[in-house]
């Protein structure tokens, strides 16, 4: 199971109710039988492809079964084609970039529909990744999915700010997933040679804990992080436990958010 999952499982434990979503439908039975073994879970199941809007709205219907949405994490995505721009499939390039971003889009956008609609002031937490703070050659379909999914969060946090809903974004760090043996099948030829290293060497020392971004996830979710949005969170560097501490510093500041670097922020005065 992946990160999706671990969220899941985090969000039960910390007393919250659940619906899942997964386009697989044996993988997502199987993950909703092994979270309602939890003491007192309370989880639904809802096979969706994030891709097409009738089924976004259909499972934010589930959640009215529920007692109400009060909290979104849409951790869905795909590398696609890995290699050099040049080689690279446009229409597998557009598919990972339509499941990434626009995937995140249609689940972010009705979170805030439904939500508005309700009066009630929630949380959505979408997943970054790797390419959205530095440049990820050979892998630039889920970059430009990954960097956009980013300035999604900041410019909806925006939007909807006036409502008390919250929008923030994880990247959760080299944590052991599916993913990472594509990287291996590709080869240094595709995915180049530092990567495939850093990738052996990763799930050599067995990566980044699945409950790193997960914590991070619930922190997003819950009361503590009530005042913080448009954020970009790295669950394994950026120490947010002790956001709380310095709200004064992180609102109306360009922490954690990505911004264009110029001449004078290095101490330059030729511009």
């Amino acid at each position: 199971m992946g990160i999706g999952f671990a969220c899941a499982e985090e969000v039960l434990r910390c007393g919250g109710m659940v619906v899942l979503a997964a386009r697989e439908r044996t993988q997502l039975a199987d993950a909703r039988d092994r979270l309602r073994q939890l003491p007192g879970a309370r989880v639904h199941a809802v096979p969706t492809d994030v891709t097409v809007e009738a089924d976004v709205a259909r499972l934010f219907d589930a959640a009215k079964d529920l007692g109400g949405l009060h909290g979104v994490v849409h951790a869905a995505g795909v590398y696609g084609p890995i290699g050099p721009v040049v080689g690279v499939a446009p229409d597998q390039w557009f598919d990972a970039v339509r499941i990434n971003l626009f995937g995140t889009f249609l689940v972010a956008r009705e979170a805030c529909r439904r939500m508005m609609d309700s009066k009630i002031a929630g949380s959505i937490v979408l997943m970054s990744g790797g390419g959205a703070a530095t440049p990820f050659p050979n892998y630039t379909a889920y970059a430009c999915g990954k960097v956009g999914v980013v300035r999604l969060t900041e410019t909806l946090a925006l939007e909807v700010a006036e409502t008390g809903i919250r929008v923030n974004c994880v990247a959760p760090g080299f944590v052991v997933t599916r993913l990472h043996q594509q990287t291996l099948a590709a080869g240094e030829a595709l995915a180049g040679g530092a990567f495939v290293a850093k990738t052996k060497a990763e799930l050599a020392k067995g990566g980044v804990p699945v409950s790193v971004p997960a914590r991070t996830v619930a922190f997003l979710l819950s009361s503590l992080a009530a005042d913080i949005t448009g954020r970009f969170v790295a669950a394994p560097y950026d120490d947010w436990e002790k956001w709380p501490d310095h709200l004064a510093q992180i609102r109306g500041s360009d922490l954690f958010t990505l911004r264009r670097i110029v001449p004078r922020d290095r101490g330059m005065e030729w511009q």
